[in-house]
């Protein structure tokens, strides 16, 4: 749980959560009329593709199917398979529990993947001759981050190891049969809770092997650090990625890669610079790792470079250092001179190709995305086989539909392998997308956006409006799929989301234009593409509303203290004051260490400057407010802040929490649905039109 990125900070349940009326009530309709609109309910319909791992010899894809499962409102997932010759689509793992992170054995043989049996954890290798699937041990706590020895004869996974509860009393027998409250908890770690995981446990993330025949699994790190991201070097020998400085509570992002020999367990660290090292990969002759990270220079956002070394850790060297852009994820050609990277450039994914001896690089695959349900994020991932001729599995990316599996052999042209939604969105009116730029007034910078338009859309002035902020900030939308998109647009709103400041994607000098200077001027690149909309016709003035989860909770809380423009906003788990969220969030370390670079009891300025509550003056605008209520990312008592000082102010404004929900709120499909058509509901109360259509 250690060592978050601020790219995550900000980033980004139904009837019960009703507060406000549906914006749009049912009307009697002909069923083909009703079946048109991509309604709420059409969120359970959703299919998409994610984690495609293409076997070594490029014949077969092996992905996870996810759907929205209605009785139990989850989002769960199912193995299938894709020829890469003939196309043919077929299910591997299906049923039960959901299915997850399928990995290739060396000879392609069979696929390891992990699940769940008897609501217990368990990882289980499927046999593709037999197709039988075997469980390969007794697991107390969830095995991740799972890989093939060379040998094809051990799985090396992470998993979380309880530990010793500090105490400085010993409690009182509780009498049999007694009804006494819960016992005291105690902590004594800088993180004592975190987002998606609550209150932490005492313990830590150690790295196991168990045989691939099964068996019992052997610890192989130990201690109060967490251990991850194992990776092979040759059969005897993993690399391991963790933080062991002395102050790691103080320096949350520092890691080193790590050998562990399997013989004595004895460990040897590679890297030793001051910042984040990880995700190593051995090239397949073995005399080469490739890995990601950077010189830490106290930033909330510093790119992800690319570097190499020699399998004993000399020489190492950065790779691609010309290419102004963040890698994501790195796998190794099949030559041991070539790395295939994925990086976000310019509201798309890209997979390029480095030659690890020239440094040269290339766009070898692009249009990855479709993996991110609820807002349009740039979000997806890719494989590639161990032939001569290297073929890339990837999921890619559209406007009109959530990901698919998509094939590239070589440098030939890609192939889309599945249709997983053709049984429901071709018959649904869906929001064209259409991309346009505008300059910034504050320096002249491209501000790249998309706006989704509604049905019998018409550019006479007369629409309502939403803008949606993405969150991070450092984070990047693009020209995906998103159901919250479409439901706006289905109901009738020109939505359009941007890539203001900040952003990634563009260039380091594009992100580190919002260091310590936000909310800032990204506030006024929005406001740009809504003047832009507004003077094309594309709305009214009169109806414009605002809205925005995390870091866009933050600029819509921001927004409404900078201009009243807006007929109404919501602003969906925000920061709203930076001091409680660096003394109390799960990341508030890094806040107050990268992010501020200050203390808040000697610089209180350096954190209300940029806190929306210093604004509260100014608001006006109707302003709905929206956290779960297991957040610990921007925990509950932000919004709060807000909601509180805005009742003060007498300004229109609500509350909802979210039962059971973290950060991620659509993490469910049934909270995605409350959370657009709540919104819906207040902007639809606030609407001009709507008001005067009411007194009419």
């Amino acid at each position: 749980m250690k060592g978050p990125t601020m790219k995550y900070l900000l980033a980004g349940a139904v009837s019960s959560l009703a507060l406000l009326t549906t914006a749009f009530p049912a009307t009697a309709q002909s069923s083909e009329t009703m079946n048109r609109p991509f309604t709420a309910e059409r969120v359970f319909d959703i299919e998409y593709a994610s984690d495609p791992q293409i076997s070594p010899d490029g014949s077969t894809i092996a992905y996870v199917r996810r759907s929205m499962d209605r009785q139990t409102d989850t989002d769960r997932g199912d193995i299938w398979t894709l020829n890469t010759a003939t196309g043919a689509h077929r299910p591997l793992i299906v049923g039960g529990a959901s299915k997850g992170s399928p990995r290739w054995s060396p000879d392609g043989t069979r696929l390891l993947y992990s699940t769940a049996t008897d609501e217990r954890p368990d990882l289980r290798v499927h046999y593709i001759d037999t197709g039988d699937s075997v469980s390969l041990g007794q697991f107390y706590e969830g095995p991740g981050a799972m890989t093939w020895s060379p040998d094809g004869k051990t799985v090396a996974f992470s998993m979380f190891v309880p530990g010793e509860t500090p105490a400085f009393a010993k409690p009182v027998a509780t009498p049999a049969g007694a009804k006494w409250s819960e016992p005291v908890r105690v902590f004594d770690d800088m993180t004592f809770r975190f987002d998606g995981a609550g209150y932490l446990r005492e313990g830590a993330t150690h790295v196991f092997t168990i045989s691939a025949d099964g068996g019992s699994p052997r610890q192989i790190t130990s201690g109060d650090v967490d251990f991850g991201g194992p990776e092979w070097l040759g059969n005897g020998t993993l690399l391991v990625s963790g933080n062991m400085a002395e102050d790691r509570d103080m320096d949350p992002i520092e890691s080193e890669i790590y050998t562990v020999s399997l013989s004595d367990l004895s460990m040897t660290p590679l890297t030793t610079r001051d910042g984040p090292d990880g995700s190593p990969t051995v090239s397949p002759d073995g005399k080469w790792i490739a890995y990601l990270g950077y010189d830490d220079r106290l930033r909330a956002y510093q790119q992800t470079e690319l570097y190499i070394m020699e399998a004993d850790g000399t020489n190492p060297r950065r790779l691609a250092d010309t290419l102004d852009r963040s890698f994501d994820a790195i796998h190794w050609g099949s030559d041991s001179r070539t790395l295939y990277g994925q990086i976000e450039n310019a509201g798309i994914i890209d997979i390029i190709s480095i030659d690890t001896r020239s440094g040269r690089t290339k766009t070898v695959v692009s249009g990855l995305g479709g993996t991110s349900i609820g807002r349009p994020y740039a979000s997806g991932s890719f494989s590639v086989s161990q032939t001569n001729t290297p073929v890339f599995a990837y999921t890619a990316g559209f406007t009109d539909r959530p990901a698919e599996i998509a094939v590239q052999r070589g440098a030939s042209d890609p192939r889309v392998m599945t249709t997983l939604n053709d049984d429901v969105l071709p018959f649904l009116d869906m929001a064209p997308i259409e991309e346009f730029h505008v300059k910034s007034s504050v320096d002249g910078r491209e501000i790249e956006a998309w706006v989704a338009l509604p049905p019998g859309f018409k550019a006479d002035g007369s629409f309502p409006l939403i803008l949606e902020i993405h969150g991070g900030p450092q984070t990047m939308y693009g020209p995906f799929f998103a159901s919250e998109i479409q439901r706006y647009a289905a109901e009738g709103y020109v939505t359009v989301y941007v890539n203001p400041r900040g952003s990634t994607g563009y260039g380091n000098d594009f992100v580190q234009a919002i260091d310590k200077a936000y909310p800032g001027n990204d506030y006024v690149d929005l406001m740009d593409v809504v003047d832009d909309l507004v003077a094309r016709n594309y709305a009214s003035p009169d109806r414009l509303f605002v809205t925005g989860g995390s870091g866009g909770g933050i600029l819509t809380a921001w927004t409404v203290g900078k201009t009243d423009r807006f007929a109404a906003a919501a602003s969906v788990k925000p920061v709203i004051n930076w001091m409680t969220m660096a003394l109390a969030a799960d990341i508030g370390q890094f806040v107050r260490r990268h992010w501020i670079r200050a203390d808040p009891w000697e610089d209180p300025d350096a954190y209300l400057d940029f806190s929306p509550i210093m604004l509260i003056d100014n608001v006006t605008t109707p302003t709905l407010m929206m956290v779960g209520e297991e957040d610990w990312r921007t925990p509950t008592w932000e919004a709060e802040q807000f909601y509180t000082a805005l009742k003060m102010q007498g300004v229109d404004t609500a509350l909802i929490r979210i039962p059971g929900s973290p950060h991620y709120i659509a993490s469910r499909p049934s909270r995605l649905i409350a959370k657009t058509d709540n919104i819906m509901g207040w902007f639809a109360k606030y609407d001009p039109a709507k008001t005067e259509d009411a007194a009419e």
